[in-house]
């Protein structure tokens, strides 16, 4: 995939969370909370326009064929896939994060760094908890995870082969930097790290079919998007 810059890439990724937050809410609309009674399907008076799941264009439906919202689509090995990735993903970030308080010198950063640490930490206990409960294991680095299940996701590629991750190069230039220099690795590296965590969530919005699923991947796109600006501003401070 051709890497874009500047305003274009910036313009993607809001038409992607705008398209995210639009996919997510159709899987809502037809779960029901738990001890509810589903409520009795009405037949509409006139046509009416019936979305389709993830990837499917809607179409138009005549009243008497109408059965009502599609039905909540079940955890698939997509859905485990993004979490498992993201997990790991999330795990170099806050390794990332942890080394900020040390090497940097800006307060500013330090906040910064620790938010993301605190964030995304409970985010990889909530997707832990989520592939546990779909019985599939929890990646390595994940705490508590063992790397062991009945139903390990297959993974087309590596860790370091995600998008964003950075390379072991990388991590160890940001170990031994330290001042303005460290600010500027972490901040250019970070920034590339959330871009990368963009595509995974518009990866899992075409191919991911749980609710839940769909739903954090909108939150992460629209937290991570906000903090790339955050950071291009910080950045052009230094």
């Amino acid at each position: 995939m051709e890497m874009l810059t500047g305003t274009t890439r910036r313009s993607c990724f809001r038409a992607l969370v705008l398209g995210l937050a639009v996919v997510a809410p159709a899987f809502a609309l037809s779960a029901c909370s738990p001890g509810e009674e589903p409520e009795a399907v009405s037949t509409p008076s006139s046509v009416v326009l019936q979305p389709g799941r993830p990837g499917e264009d809607a179409e138009t439906i005549a009243p008497e064929d109408y059965e009502g919202p599609p039905a909540q689509a079940p955890f698939s090995k997509a859905d485990a896939d993004f979490l498992s990735d993201m997990i790991l993903h999330h795990g170099q970030a806050i390794e990332m994060s942890v080394l900020v308080p040390e090497r940097s010198d800006s307060e500013q950063l330090k906040k910064f760094a620790s938010r993301i640490d605190v964030v995304q930490d409970s985010e990889i206990d909530l997707m832990s908890s989520w592939l546990e409960e779909n019985e599939y294991p929890v990646p390595l680095t994940a705490e508590g995870g063992d790397g062991s299940g009945p139903r390990a996701p297959e993974h087309e590629h590596d860790a370091e082969d995600m998008p964003g991750m950075l390379t072991d190069a990388e991590m160890a230039s940001l170990e031994k930097a330290s001042g303005a220099e460290f600010d500027r690795l972490y901040l250019e590296g970070m920034i590339k790290h959330h871009e990368g965590a963009l595509t995974m969530c518009e990866e899992v919005a075409g191919s991911g079919s749980e609710e839940r699923v769909l739903e954090l991947a909108t939150n992460i796109a629209a937290d991570q998007m906000a903090e790339i600006d955050r950071m291009s501003n910080m950045l052009a401070e230094l």
